[in-house]
């Protein structure tokens, strides 16, 4: 199969069509809940703890069983556990929006977890066995990586207009028409392959995986928010330690759960890292956007949701001439000039003021967003041309765990920048009427700040709102010079080290080479 060149037909091309609609559903569902908060909170009456697991639980599963389902689909058969996936997907759906209480609502948000990693790697991997010819694979990738990131932008869309019509449920409805067409088009449509020797699917290996990254994943989160706690950093230690024991335990395991061996080529580990820092700064940067909109241009979350669409223009241009330039270019020249057009756009985030103009942040955030699929969908080919075929759904799950694993350290690492920018430049702000809570609570955050000047009367509430505003954008502007700094010192290695990767990459790393010290074109 690996020498299989025939283009695909019209029977592959709808087949990724049914493809897409899952990875679309499973990022919405990391934002769907967005707006939906409020509406669950006055039904269920979670506490506050309660209501961030509701937030963060479906996300921290996903993450952390991408390589234990990536891993089981190749054994079991890809197709096999895309049905299985979808089958619980639609049925978590459903309790999910009948949910009685908080705690069930937190145990089927962690199904639909769940059911999710079991999609995501599946995808991918069978677009590999559809799509034989280099060219139209590009192109078939690119339709996927813009499903899976349009969907988080169009979660908080779909939300508020569900809410405005109909009780909080609805947002998990929506899922089941998805899922069933997938159960009955995805047998007729998707071929099925597994690896032909799979060897024993070793369950220790995936406890400890799931073991390694739900505390590292959950403890950046926590630090995220909450600032430095013992907690937090303790579950990122044990996440790590345990992480040394579940790749020592793969270098012993005649059949592991990931195989190391891909780490050792250039293009495989150069393409994962550059998928783990476009997570990073468009996630990490992504926080402050969608409060500038909010809360410093004063718009309703539905509005905001909206203007974001307005970036699309910029996307849809890039790539385009991205893949016409794939034809012809080293890949390593594109993904490189994706980032440095990403950091283009960090850079004119820099120049942001309280009274700016909206048309420089959508600038801002359509040249970050652009650059970013620019790069990831060469960089997804690459991981799946770099893996043998038996060993394709391990290594996008492999990518993806990154990728979760970049987002999660921009939110801790950016937000942390702008969040010591704000307190420092409110530490002094002590407006007079409002009681010492309300007035620490207007020092943290620029939400709270702007609820606290809503209690003021006239001028004091506007003085408060502005300064608030005036701190917020400077952090914002120090954040996007460090990620922008972060993005040309990836381009540069990423050239650097995927500059001997052709235009027409061999089919595995296994035809490229059989050295592991040599560098791998596939």
């Amino acid at each position: 199969m690996n020498n299989i060149e025939a283009k695909a037909g019209r029977k592959e091309w709808i087949g990724l069509a049914v493809l897409v609609l899952p990875c679309l559903l499973i990022s919405m569902d990391m934002s769907v809940l967005l707006f939906a908060l409020p509406f669950l909170s006055a039904d269920l009456n979670p506490s506050g703890t309660q209501s961030l697991w509701i937030m963060d639980m479906y996300g921290f599963v996903l993450a952390g069983m991408l390589v234990t389902m990536g891993a089981l689909g190749d054994r079991i058969g890809r197709r096999k556990l895309l049905m299985f996936g979808a089958a619980a997907f639609g049925i978590a759906s459903v309790c999910a929006a009948y949910s009685s209480s908080a705690g069930m609502l937190i145990g089927t948000r962690a199904v639909l977890g769940l059911a999710g990693a079991t999609l995501m790697p599946s995808t991918l991997a069978l677009i590999r066995n559809m799509f034989h010819d280099a060219g139209q694979r590009k192109v078939a990738i690119a339709v996927w990586t813009g499903g899976m990131t349009g969907g988080v932008t169009v979660g908080p869309i779909v939300g508020g207009l569900l809410l405005d019509h109909f009780w909080w449920g609805s947002v998990f409805l929506i899922n089941l028409p998805a899922m069933v067409l997938l159960l009955i088009l995805g047998p007729m449509l998707l071929p099925e392959y597994r690896d032909p020797k799979p060897g024993r699917f070793d369950l220790l290996s995936a406890g400890l995986s799931l073991a390694t990254v739900l505390p590292i994943i959950c403890g950046i989160k926590q630090l995220a928010v909450d600032g430095f706690a013992v907690v937090p950093v303790l579950a990122i230690v044990a996440g790590l330690l345990l992480g040394f024991v579940f790749f020592r335990r793969q270098q012993t395991l005649p059949d592991p759960l990931i195989d190391l061996r891909l780490f050792r080529y250039r293009t495989f580990s150069a393409a994962v890292s550059v998928n783990m820092v476009t997570n990073f700064a468009l996630l990490g940067f992504s926080l402050y956007t969608t409060q500038y909109l909010q809360v410093v241009q004063g718009m309703s979350p539905f509005t905001a949701s909206l203007w974001s669409l307005s970036v699309m223009p910029a996307i849809m241009a890039a790539m385009t001439v991205a893949g016409i330039a794939a034809k012809t270019v080293r890949p390593a020249y594109i993904i490189g000039a994706g980032l440095l057009i990403s950091a283009a756009g960090l850079i004119v985030m820099t120049q942001v003021h309280v009274h700016q103009s909206l048309i420089v942040v959508l600038i801002g955030a359509g040249l970050l967003a652009a650059g970013m699929l620019v790069a990831t969908t060469l960089t997804a080919d690459m991981i799946l041309t770099a893996a043998p075929p038996e060993r394709a759904g391990s290594a996008s799950a492999v990518s993806e765990t990154g990728s979760e694993l970049g987002g999660a350290l921009g939110f801790a690492l950016l937000g942390s920048i702008g969040t010591a920018v704000y307190h420092h430049q409110m530490a002094g702000v002590a407006p007079a009427g409002i009681s010492p809570q309300v007035q620490h609570a207007a020092q943290d955050t620029l939400g709270s700040a702007a609820a606290a000047a809503a209690q003021l009367p006239g001028q004091a509430g506007t003085a408060l709102l502005d300064t608030a505003r005036e701190a917020f954008t400077q952090g914002m502007n120090l954040t996007g010079l460090t990620g922008a700094i972060v993005l040309v010192a990836t381009a540069i290695a990423a050239t650097i080290y995927l500059r001997q990767v052709p235009v027409t990459a061999p089919a595995t790393v296994k035809e490229a080479t059989d050295d592991a010290g040599q560098t791998v074109t596939a």
